[in-house]
């Protein structure tokens, strides 16, 4: 049983209070019971961790020994030193006595191509969901894990359901590196006593306060690497277990080489690396992604940001990777954002966002620093009225869901933040699923191009491309996207960003001509079909005097 999460003092800063508000709502979800559609199989943590202490280690490997033996299999080995690269360690291999002809078979099998690739191109999916059908936009944890030839993975992930986890994978075939936040050395200590043979650990630095709030999934196969980025963590009812919560999954998988000096890397697969290193990942684990074909995530753009170099993260970045993918604009373009937390959220924030959507790095990196704290607006400009909307949902939505209050712990804003005269209201729209009374826990925003170059053209280019689309892990929130200030020595602008974050952008094609994209209405998302799930519906209607959204505090 989770224990109750001590309260921030009253100097804590709005991310503290943010996160012991999380902290008392997971609670709350982990208790939410008989009176669900589907009670949720997890045990919540009261900080998120993952908590391996929390595990009965002697009854668990009582059970995994029973389970082997009954199998006639023995158990993998511990690896002998923390520099093994594990990467490259293959499954066990059951011995079978085979006559001729099998061999003859099996020589003339090996000899073949490997098979083709599940999502050789990429694909944007939403998460199963218990008690809603089945639709080829959909996908299952199990699916994405494929535990049965499972190599390797590499996971990060906010929060941990340790046992739901563990029961996805085969330990007897699957290595384990946790991406994992721990408070300090005693507690990352106790993780490693009491991980399960196979499982490893990195900690990303935590430089001051923030949160590890990336959700990046590495799966290792035999013929090829499955690169996985959700919006939802670790836990049964982000993944649709309980049918009260769905979440947004991109996937794409890379072929193995047949030699890795073939390997040609893209902007992709150097900031996928560099990621990996600021996290802690192990270099040999790292250099081993050489090893397969990045060739088609050319077209993609990675992410993910933490607290290094001003134009490759947070918004900042966003608007370096828009610029380099040929997706700028000059004109207006059109954004509606998706979150399942909105933090303390100024209009300059949201122009900031709006500039980086455009690929404008100079104006978002500058226009923020350079305000001075007098340049306050009580509200976003009409462009931003026009063009910007903001998807978070009533405390009503929430109530008249198929799961209640009880199933809206990670929805989170805080009263005093929206009650405040600066908060953009006038951005945002009630957040209803397309599958009737289902949550959403996802992250992603959706831009339209008004002005391409070249649009006559065709789609040749990403420059005649009319919509991209951002999957992740980042709320709206400085401490996700970041806040510009000068630099008081220096004066230069820098960036304070507080979490770590991931994502993907992945250009969209559409109607070449101006004329055809704007046919429809600024709500009109059916560009975005057949390449990106939209789960909200639009247009989403306006808050009304009486509408407020879900307070975190609403669960209590």
């Amino acid at each position: 049983m989770a224990t109750t999460p001590d309260k921030p003092g009253s100097d804590a800063d709005d991310d503290e209070r943010l996160r012991y508000a999380i902290a008392l709502s997971l609670q709350d979800q982990a208790e939410y019971s008989s009176s669900g559609p589907a009670k949720p199989q997890t045990t919540a943590l009261s900080d998120g961790s993952f908590n391996l202490t929390a595990l009965d280690r002697k009854a668990m490997e009582a059970e995994r020994l029973a389970r082997l033996g009954a199998k006639r299999r023995q158990p993998v080995a511990a690896a002998e030193d923390e520099d093994d690269d594990v990467v490259e360690v293959p499954p066990p291999k059951k011995k079978t006595k085979q006559n001729p002809i099998t061999e003859t078979h099996e020589a003339s099998r090996m000899a073949d191509p490997p098979p083709p690739v599940p999502y050789p191109d990429g694909a944007v999916k939403r998460t199963w969901a218990r008690g809603y059908p089945r639709t080829g936009e959909d996908i299952k944890i199990e699916e994405v894990l494929q535990k049965d030839k499972l190599m390797l993975a590499i996971l990060s992930s906010f929060q941990w359901d340790e046992r739901w986890l563990l029961s996805k994978v085969d330990l007897s075939r699957t290595r384990l590196m946790l991406a994992a936040f721990a408070a300090d050395e005693q507690q990352k200590g106790e993780m490693r006593a009491n991980a399960p043979s196979g499982v490893r650990f990195c900690f990303p630095p935590m430089n001051g306060p923030g949160s590890m709030h990336s959700k990046l999934q590495l799966l290792k196969y035999k013929d090829y690497l499955r690169l996985v980025v959700p919006t939802g963590n670790l836990v049964p009812y982000d993944w649709g277990e309980s049918g009260v919560m769905e979440n947004m999954v991109f996937i794409i998988d890379l072929p193995r080489l047949g030699d890795a000096a073939h390997h040609s890397p893209t902007e992709f697969s150097l900031q996928l690396k560099y990621f990996l290193q600021a996290m802690g990942v192990d270099s040999k684990m790292v250099d081993s992604l050489s090893n397969f074909d990045f060739s088609k995530t050319a077209h993609l753009g990675p992410g993910g940001h933490t607290d290094e170099a001003l134009k490759g993260v947070g918004h900042c970045g966003l608007a370096a990777t828009i610029a380099r993918l040929g997706l700028a604009s000059k004109g207006h373009i059109q954004v509606d954002m998706i979150c399942a937390s909105l933090g303390s959220i100024k209009s300059e924030l949201v122009e900031a966002m709006y500039s980086a959507c455009r690929g404008d790095d100079v104006k978002s990196n500058s226009a923020r620093a350079g305000r001075k704290p007098t340049d306050k607006r009580l509200g976003p400009a009409q462009e931003l009225k026009d063009c910007f909307r903001i998807y978070f949902p009533t405390s009503k939505t929430v109530s008249d869901s198929r799961g209640g209050k009880g199933a809206a712990g990670t929805i989170c804003i805080q009263r005093k933040w929206w009650h405040s005269p600066d908060f953009p209201k006038e951005l945002v729209r009630d957040c209803v699923n397309t599958r009737d009374g289902l949550l959403m826990h996802s992250k992603a925003i959706f831009v339209r191009r008004e002005e391409v170059e070249g649009s006559s053209g065709g789609n040749s280019t990403p420059n005649t491309w009319p919509a991209w689309a951002y999957v992740g892990s980042a709320n709206l929130s400085e401490s996700a996207w970041g806040r510009v200030v000068k630099d008081r020595k220096s004066g230069k602008p820098k960036v304070n960003i507080r979490n770590w974050e991931c994502g993907v952008v992945i250009p969209v094609q559409g109607p070449g001509n101006l004329e055809a994209r704007k046919g429809g209405s600024a709500a009109d998302l059916s560009i975005f079909k057949d390449a990106v799930p939209v789960p909200m519906q639009v247009p989403g209607r306006v808050y009304g005097p009486g509408d407020e959204p879900w307070f975190f505090d609403a669960a209590q």
